[in-house]
Protein backbone atom coordinates (compact mmCIF):
# COMPACT_ATOMS: atom_id res chain seq x y z
CA UNK A 1 0.00 0.00 0.00
CA UNK A 2 1.39 3.40 -0.98
CA UNK A 3 1.34 5.72 2.03
CA UNK A 4 2.97 9.04 1.24
CA UNK A 5 3.23 10.77 -2.11
CA UNK A 6 4.89 14.16 -1.57
CA UNK A 7 3.88 15.15 -5.11
CA UNK A 8 0.16 14.79 -4.44
CA UNK A 9 -1.86 17.82 -3.38
CA UNK A 10 -4.45 15.46 -1.90
CA UNK A 11 -2.01 13.43 0.18
CA UNK A 12 -2.93 15.18 3.44
CA UNK A 13 -6.63 14.47 2.82
CA UNK A 14 -5.82 10.82 2.10
CA UNK A 15 -3.94 10.64 5.40
CA UNK A 16 -6.91 12.15 7.23
CA UNK A 17 -9.17 9.46 5.79
CA UNK A 18 -6.85 6.83 7.26
CA UNK A 19 -6.83 8.34 10.76
CA UNK A 20 -8.46 6.11 13.36
CA UNK A 21 -11.69 7.32 14.86
CA UNK A 22 -10.24 9.92 17.18
CA UNK A 23 -12.14 12.96 18.33
CA UNK A 24 -9.96 15.73 16.92
CA UNK A 25 -12.53 18.46 16.51
CA UNK A 26 -12.54 20.50 13.33
CA UNK A 27 -9.38 19.97 11.31
CA UNK A 28 -7.52 22.74 9.53
CA UNK A 29 -6.38 20.82 6.46
CA UNK A 30 -4.33 23.79 5.22
CA UNK A 31 -2.38 23.87 8.49
CA UNK A 32 -1.74 20.13 8.24
CA UNK A 33 -0.60 20.54 4.64
CA UNK A 34 1.73 23.46 5.42
CA UNK A 35 3.29 21.83 8.48
CA UNK A 36 3.73 18.49 6.73
CA UNK A 37 5.30 20.04 3.65
CA UNK A 38 7.62 22.30 5.67
CA UNK A 39 8.84 19.18 7.45
CA UNK A 40 9.23 17.21 4.20
CA UNK A 41 11.07 20.08 2.49
CA UNK A 42 13.40 20.48 5.47
CA UNK A 43 14.19 16.78 5.58
CA UNK A 44 14.78 16.61 1.82
CA UNK A 45 17.03 19.69 1.98
CA UNK A 46 19.06 18.28 4.87
CA UNK A 47 19.52 14.85 3.27
CA UNK A 48 20.37 16.24 -0.17
CA UNK A 49 22.98 18.65 1.17
CA UNK A 50 24.52 16.10 3.55
CA UNK A 51 24.83 13.50 0.79
CA UNK A 52 25.86 15.74 -2.10
CA UNK A 53 27.81 18.58 -0.49
CA UNK A 54 28.70 18.06 3.17
CA UNK A 55 29.80 14.41 3.10
CA UNK A 56 32.94 15.44 1.18
CA UNK A 57 33.99 17.33 4.32
CA UNK A 58 32.59 14.81 6.82
CA UNK A 59 30.14 17.41 8.15
CA UNK A 60 26.57 16.90 9.32
CA UNK A 61 23.92 19.53 8.61
CA UNK A 62 24.14 20.75 12.21
CA UNK A 63 27.95 20.94 12.16
CA UNK A 64 27.81 22.87 8.89
CA UNK A 65 25.19 25.25 10.30
CA UNK A 66 27.36 26.03 13.32
CA UNK A 67 30.52 26.37 11.24
CA UNK A 68 28.68 28.65 8.80
CA UNK A 69 27.56 30.94 11.65
CA UNK A 70 31.13 31.06 12.97
CA UNK A 71 32.44 31.79 9.47
CA UNK A 72 30.06 34.75 9.15
CA UNK A 73 30.52 36.07 12.71
CA UNK A 74 34.02 34.76 13.57
CA UNK A 75 33.09 34.13 17.21
CA UNK A 76 29.79 33.43 19.01
CA UNK A 77 28.65 32.36 22.43
CA UNK A 78 27.18 28.84 22.62
CA UNK A 79 23.68 30.15 23.42
CA UNK A 80 23.78 32.30 20.28
CA UNK A 81 24.81 29.28 18.21
CA UNK A 82 21.98 27.24 19.70
CA UNK A 83 19.41 29.93 18.96
CA UNK A 84 20.68 30.45 15.42
CA UNK A 85 20.68 26.73 14.63
CA UNK A 86 17.42 25.94 16.44
CA UNK A 87 19.05 23.35 18.70
CA UNK A 88 19.78 22.98 22.40
CA UNK A 89 22.99 24.21 24.03
CA UNK A 90 23.76 20.58 24.91
CA UNK A 91 23.64 19.65 21.21
CA UNK A 92 25.80 22.67 20.36
CA UNK A 93 28.32 21.54 22.94
CA UNK A 94 28.50 18.04 21.40
CA UNK A 95 28.84 19.38 17.85
CA UNK A 96 31.48 21.90 18.94
CA UNK A 97 33.47 19.05 20.51
CA UNK A 98 33.43 17.24 17.14
CA UNK A 99 34.41 20.42 15.26
CA UNK A 100 37.20 21.06 17.78
CA UNK A 101 38.53 17.53 17.25
CA UNK A 102 38.76 18.38 13.53
CA UNK A 103 40.52 21.67 14.42
CA UNK A 104 37.74 23.71 12.77
CA UNK A 105 36.89 25.80 15.83
CA UNK A 106 37.95 26.36 19.42
CA UNK A 107 36.18 27.15 22.68
CA UNK A 108 37.16 29.70 25.26
CA UNK A 109 35.50 30.35 28.61
CA UNK A 110 34.57 33.99 29.09
CA UNK A 111 36.96 35.57 31.60
CA UNK A 112 34.26 37.85 33.07
CA UNK A 113 31.48 35.25 33.27
CA UNK A 114 32.75 31.68 33.45
CA UNK A 115 29.27 30.35 32.62
CA UNK A 116 29.65 31.70 29.08
CA UNK A 117 31.63 29.88 26.42
CA UNK A 118 32.70 31.63 23.24
CA UNK A 119 33.41 29.60 20.13
CA UNK A 120 35.75 30.88 17.42
CA UNK A 121 36.39 29.50 13.95
CA UNK A 122 39.99 28.50 13.24
CA UNK A 123 42.01 29.23 10.10
CA UNK A 124 41.41 25.63 9.02
CA UNK A 125 37.67 26.14 9.53
CA UNK A 126 37.77 29.30 7.42
CA UNK A 127 39.61 27.47 4.61
CA UNK A 128 37.07 24.61 4.69
CA UNK A 129 34.16 27.06 4.46
CA UNK A 130 35.80 29.01 1.64
CA UNK A 131 36.25 25.77 -0.27
CA UNK A 132 32.86 24.26 0.61
CA UNK A 133 30.48 27.20 0.32
CA UNK A 134 30.48 27.77 -3.46
CA UNK A 135 29.43 24.14 -4.02
CA UNK A 136 26.94 24.32 -1.13
CA UNK A 137 25.40 27.46 -2.62
CA UNK A 138 25.04 25.69 -5.97
CA UNK A 139 23.01 23.07 -4.08
CA UNK A 140 20.79 25.84 -2.70
CA UNK A 141 20.24 27.14 -6.22
CA UNK A 142 19.35 23.63 -7.46
CA UNK A 143 16.80 23.19 -4.68
CA UNK A 144 14.75 26.22 -5.76
CA UNK A 145 15.30 25.97 -9.51
CA UNK A 146 11.59 25.28 -10.15
CA UNK A 147 10.61 28.61 -8.55
CA UNK A 148 10.82 32.00 -10.23
CA UNK A 149 12.79 34.74 -8.48
CA UNK A 150 9.54 36.30 -7.30
CA UNK A 151 8.29 32.95 -5.97
CA UNK A 152 11.57 32.44 -4.11
CA UNK A 153 11.22 35.86 -2.46
CA UNK A 154 7.59 35.19 -1.55
CA UNK A 155 8.38 31.76 -0.11
CA UNK A 156 11.30 33.14 1.92
CA UNK A 157 9.07 35.90 3.30
CA UNK A 158 6.30 33.45 4.21
CA UNK A 159 8.71 31.03 5.88
CA UNK A 160 10.21 33.88 7.95
CA UNK A 161 6.65 34.72 9.04
CA UNK A 162 6.02 31.09 10.08
CA UNK A 163 9.33 31.00 11.97
CA UNK A 164 8.55 34.29 13.73
CA UNK A 165 5.14 32.94 14.75
CA UNK A 166 6.71 29.79 16.19
CA UNK A 167 9.31 31.80 18.09
CA UNK A 168 6.63 34.00 19.63
CA UNK A 169 4.61 30.98 20.73
CA UNK A 170 7.58 29.40 22.52
CA UNK A 171 8.36 32.41 24.71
Amino acid sequence: MKFMDPNSDLEELNVLRRLPNVQLGPLNVSAISVATNIYRAGQCLKLKMEREKLSKYDLSWTAFSILYDLWICTSLETRQLAASSGITTATVSNVIKTLENKALCMREVDKKDRRLVNVTITEKGIRIMQDLYPDFHQGEVEIVKELSGEEQETLAKLLRKVIKGMQLSTK
